[in-house]
């Protein structure tokens, strides 16, 4: 098959031929038909991630039809349209008895733990556990986006974030991630105020519903918080640092109104100095979120199906193959805005 590899860290990754993916016992082997290009897989090229073995095949959210089947699945099928969560869990440990496999201790991640989605096909173990079925009217590149940013936005916002409807909403960072989590927190009834730098951003925020859409570049240094308090009447019920940067994690804290709750997704590799002093007086909530188990998906396939939720409306660019690796470079300075979707299979990027 066909597949983006990474020899060096930090270095460029090619496109070339490699072994097709052997079907595990308990596992299956899919043909990706979408794959997203996720800031995650720009962390993971520049050698961020110690699970990563070189060479290395990136990739990990993806949607696409069960090629072959292990012995021991019993649940799937050839020909099944599927997605997966990017954490893919045991089914067996103490946190997956517990319902939370999204913190599995022996969990694997396409594309880190072993050879992802940037490629024709992908192996997933524990199939049983892991894969969720599409509905037929749902379109892969759609798909693709559900088992990494608009999932982990649906838990952070309706699980661990417990939005409710009239609350304020703050959304640091307006990538794939946080554009996921403004059209949910919205879709839920709140207000949602969305923060970022890149204009184009902003504006597809306000199409998702938000109320308010702050430019970050156009306050000065440190007041961020400030300017999203006055504009919430006190500061967020609920704060989110959607990109994973010191600046927006201690922003989405600062943003907070009394016993407020900061969600951090974005990852931060080298840490943050939380301001504990406002965390401690203000009774601030400090919460992480970690994708959504396989298990959680039915409130979110509901919402997308009956319209509540369009995260096709999220994915701006589709890119074949062949770009990804100068894509994937790039994410380290300029993200876009909406989600790019690769589609393996295709010669050139589909119309549209």
């Amino acid at each position: 098959m066909r597949a983006v590899v990474l020899e060096e860290f930090g270095q460029r990754p090619e496109v070339r031929e490699v072994p097709d993916p052997v079907t595990a016992s308990d596992g299956v082997v899919v043909r990706v038909e979408a794959t997203g290009l996720c800031r995650s897989d720009w962390h993971g090229w520049t050698g961020h991630d110690a699970d990563i073995t070189l060479p290395h095949v990136p990739g990990h959210e993806l949607a696409g039809v069960i090629e072959s089947v292990g012995g021991d699945v019993t649940a799937w099928r050839a020909g099944d349209r599927v997605t997966v969560p990017f954490i893919c869990a045991c089914g067996r440990c103490a946190a997956c008895a517990r319902g939370s496999q999204q913190v599995c201790e022996r969990q694997e991640q396409p594309g880190f733990t072993h050879w992802g989605s940037f490629a024709e096909y992908v192996a997933v173990r524990h199939a049983d556990t892991n894969l969720v079925a599409l509905p037929g009217t749902m379109a892969f590149d759609t798909a693709a986006s559900l088992g990494c940013r608009f999932a982990t936005a649906f838990r952070a916002v309706v699980g661990q974030g417990r939005v409710r409807p009239g609350e304020w909403v703050a959304v640091h960072g307006c990538g794939g991630v946080g554009l996921s989590a403004v059209m949910i927190a919205a879709a839920c009834g709140a207000r949602v105020i969305a923060v970022d730098v890149a204009p184009a951003s902003l504006e597809l925020a306000k199409s998702f519903g938000a109320t308010v859409c702050l430019d970050a570049s156009s306050v000065p240094d440190g007041g961020v918080a400030d300017a999203v308090r006055d504009a919430t009447g006190g500061g967020a019920h609920l704060s989110l640092d959607a990109l994973g940067a010191p600046v927006t994690c201690v922003n989405s804290v600062q943003s907070l109104r009394r016993q407020g709750r900061h969600v951090q997704v974005g990852l931060l590799p080298a840490g943050v100095h939380l301001p504990m002093d406002r965390v401690v007086p203000l009774e601030l909530e400090i919460l992480g979120s970690h994708g959504m188990a396989a298990h959680d998906y039915p409130q979110m396939m509901a919402m997308v199906s009956s319209g509540a939720l369009r995260p096709d409306l999220l994915v701006t660019s589709r890119i074949a193959l062949d770009a990804v690796p100068d894509a994937l470079m790039a994410l380290g300075t300029a993200s876009g805005a909406g989600v790019t979707v690769i589609t393996p299979h295709a010669s050139a990027p589909p119309a549209g």
